[in-house]
């Protein structure tokens, strides 16, 4: 068992509304142990058998469901991962600094080139990404409301379920693990 973190796509966004305690609820009853979650984001800390990784996703997916109504794709990451997911220097330093806003992109698998070029071909002087992994940084130098994309933009590119996550958001997920040890 690993200490891991089920990233959850639609969850408190786009009108899908769901309560931290529900959230928290629902995967007790489904049998996960030490559930917490994270800000009000679809963040929930478990601990699972991560060689079982897709197998435990489809398990909460069906689980999320059949309890909300909706579907509900997602991305399990173990502690570790989620560590080098935020050391990664996806962008150089200076563009880094002076960026508004750095989101990472979790899917399933590592992208198909096809699927790298579609994202590659959506940067702008506003925009940029780096692939690594299974995950998509997506660097924004504006506020992210002045720039004409958006999470589903970069999923539709994709073309496969995708859920994001603000970097800051994900460092202090990070150390909140610190915190615990």
């Amino acid at each position: 068992m690993a200490n891991a973190v089920a990233l959850l796509r639609a969850i408190n966004v786009g009108g899908h509304t769901v309560t931290m305690a529900d959230l928290r609820r629902h995967f007790g009853a489904a049998g996960f142990v030490d559930v917490s979650t994270f800000i009000a984001s679809g963040n929930v800390r478990l601990q699972v058998n991560l060689r079982r990784r897709r197998v435990i996703e489809r398990r909460i997916e069906v689980m999320l469901r059949e309890a909300l109504g909706y579907d509900v794709a997602t991305f399990l990451r173990s502690r570790e991962e989620l560590a080098v997911v935020t050391a990664h220097q996806a962008f150089p330093e200076a563009t880094a600094v002076g960026a508004a806003a750095m989101n990472v992109a979790f899917l399933h698998e590592v992208p198909a080139a096809a699927a790298v070029s579609r994202v590659m071909a959506l940067r702008t002087d506003i925009d940029d990404f780096h692939v690594h992994g299974p995950q998509v940084y997506w660097l924004c130098r504006v506020k992210q409301s002045q720039s004409r994309l958006s999470g589903a933009t970069i999923e539709r590119a994709l073309g496969v379920p995708a859920t994001l996550r603000s970097l800051n958001s994900l460092r202090r997920l990070v150390a909140s693990y610190d915190a615990q040890d």
